[in-house]
């Protein structure tokens, strides 16, 4: 049987035309998809190339200094390397590892599982603000270059250590602010931001600024605050020895010129150093200055007796009976620490006799004590450049009750911060003219980030000086404040011991806040000071008297010798 030839022509005919056919749409596809992107998508891809060729890139701005207002350095900013790595470069995680460990002393270990874990980012710290030595040591590892890098960042430094922290503040390794004027005024002392559009390659190093998109960076602001370095210093020095000898919960202590509001020393206790944030207890953030609102007792009287003899209602002659140490008043006892009877009005401050300062309350009314004291800012924040402050406590008049014109007078059922009672008697030593306590002197440029500041005839000058010049000067010869006496110094100050409040809401017995607030010299005041005291427990006694006057006189004494004021 023969077979017949099979005709295999049409066959690879067909096989042919299919290859040409799929060449021809291969080809169809491939122009189209060329005039998809040069044409119709060109922008978009453009765009996109650019987006992975230039950055944009902040510049950062330098803080400005804060200095004393002798131009002494109080916090300033130096440049310094931080060190980062690009893990999606790093060929072998365990050699960069253990180079850098080696060099910055971190655990090698640690470093190694970040870079396996963030193999695919491209950018993460490996250790910020590095000293000299450090930076020479990561040189000297030699690794790869497009491994890692160094970027400047600024490092704040506290030149004078821990030295007036809580007016300072401190700042993280961010430099975001905490507390002090670093926070209050951060808006004056941070800078702004600079940019700047660079151009980097596919392995992305900088190959190319765009100068004409750049902005440089603004420096902030310096300050020059109001402190005196060498007061500082001083102040701070005596508060320590009292936390020594004292062993209170806290105490605190400021020096302001009465002419003007400045804040020229002003420390609190327990501290923190701002150099090393992260070592401080947790208990000396608070600049008790400010932040602690208490019953101020004593410390208010002259206050009282002033607005009293300003508005006519007793006399500087006028004498008090005061009822052998017992007083009613409506269905309360009053009760004074002595057994006084009649006291005149002089001897009411040096005494320190509630009973006489009720009677004195009874002839104000209500009415005008709360008239009085709330003019001489109780109860309302001083303003002062610090964040955090509290206002104490005023009760709205309509609160006040028969209990409130003894207890008023004396100190009690209100609260006030420290600085509030300083500031009140600063008033009565400037003659009878209140200046709002600041802390920030003048700016390193025009423009003023200083608050707005006021002054107020609160009493008359005769009232404030004969209650200054008198009823203080001998609170302190021969009144409850003797052991602030000072050799050549005629000082003025009023005594307080104010009882604190027991969990139950009743006054305790045996825990007080001593304080002390006084000023030099006399007849024409330079410079009026406070300490307080927080439950002093060692020492044998808790009185204000006893525990701040001294502290308080050697801090003024120290002023005036160092600043060579006239006696």
């Amino acid at each position: 049987m023969s077979s017949q030839p099979v005709d295999r022509e049409p066959a690879l005919a067909w096989r042919i035309w299919t290859v040409l056919a799929g060449l021809t749409l291969v080809w169809l596809i491939l122009i189209g998809r060329l005039v998809q992107v040069q044409g119709v998508q060109q922008a978009r891809f453009a765009s996109r190339a650019s987006r992975q060729q230039i950055h944009l890139e902040k510049i950062p701005a330098r803080p400005g200094d804060l200095l004393d207002r002798q131009g002494r350095l109080l916090a300033t900013s130096i440049t310094s390397q931080s060190l980062y790595v690009d893990p999606a470069r790093v060929a072998d995680p365990l050699v960069t590892a253990c180079a850098l460990a080696e060099a910055l002393e971190i655990d090698p270990v640690e470093l190694q599982n970040r870079l396996i874990e963030q193999s695919k980012k491209r950018f993460v710290w490996v250790k910020r603000r590095l000293s000299e030595a450090e930076v020479d040591r990561v040189l000297a590892a030699q690794l790869p270059k497009a491994e890692w890098g160094f970027q400047q960042e600024y490092l704040r430094v506290y030149p004078q250590g821990p030295l007036a922290a809580h007016v300072l503040g401190w700042r993280d390794i961010d430099g975001v602010p905490h507390g002090g004027v670093e926070e209050s005024l951060n808006s004056a002392i941070r800078g702004e931001f600079g940019q700047r559009r660079v151009i980097r390659d596919a392995r992305g190093f900088v190959i190319d600024v765009v100068e004409e998109e750049s902005q440089p960076a603004q420096p902030g602001q310096n300050l020059f605050l109001t402190l005196d370095v060498v007061a500082q210093y001083q102040l701070e020095k005596h508060l320590d020895a009292l936390m020594t000898r004292h062993a209170p919960v806290g105490a605190c202590a400021a020096v302001m010129d009465p002419r003007t509001g400045e804040i020229l020393a002003m420390a609190s206790r327990p501290a923190f150093d701002p150099t090393h944030p992260e070592l401080a207890p947790q208990n000396s953030w608070r600049n008790l200055l400010i932040q602690a609102a208490y019953e101020p007792g004593s410390t208010v009287k002259p206050i009282v007796v002033a607005a009293a003899l300003d508005r006519g209602v007793i006399g500087e002659a006028d004498s008090f009976d005061c009822e052998r140490g017992a007083y009613r008043m409506g269905p309360r006892i009053l009760h004074d620490h002595h057994r006084y009877g009649v006291l005149s009005l002089k001897d009411v401050l040096v005494k320190s006799s509630n009973i006489g300062m009720a009677k004195i309350g009874e002839k104000l009314t209500n009415s005008q004590l709360h008239e009085v004291l709330s003019g001489f800012g109780f109860g309302q924040r001083t303003g002062i450049e610090l964040p955090g402050e509290l206002a104490g406590t005023l009760h709205p008049l309509s609160r006040w009750t028969i209990y409130s014109t003894g207890s008023i007078p004396m100190g009690q059922e209100m609260t006030a911060t420290p600085l509030q009672v300083l500031a009140a008697l600063a008033a009565l030593a400037n003659r009878g003219v209140a200046m709002s306590p600041h802390l920030v002197r003048e700016t390193g440029r025009s423009g003023s980030v200083v608050a707005n500041l006021y002054s107020s005839q609160l009493v008359s000058s005769a009232s404030a000086r004969w209650v200054v010049e008198q009823a203080l000067v001998e609170v302190v010869q021969r009144g409850t404040g003797t052991k602030a006496q000072i050799e050549d110094v005629t000082l003025f100050g009023k005594t307080g011991t104010s009882q604190k409040m027991s969990a139950d809401g009743k006054y305790s017995h045996s825990r007080h806040i001593s304080s002390f607030v006084c000023g030099a010299p006399a007849e024409a005041p330079r410079v009026v000071a406070i300490v307080t005291v927080d439950e002093p427990t060692r020492g044998g006694s808790d009185y204000g008297g006893i525990v701040a006057a001294p502290v308080a006189a050697a801090i003024v004494a120290d002023f005036l010798k160092s600043t060579n004021s006239p006696r």
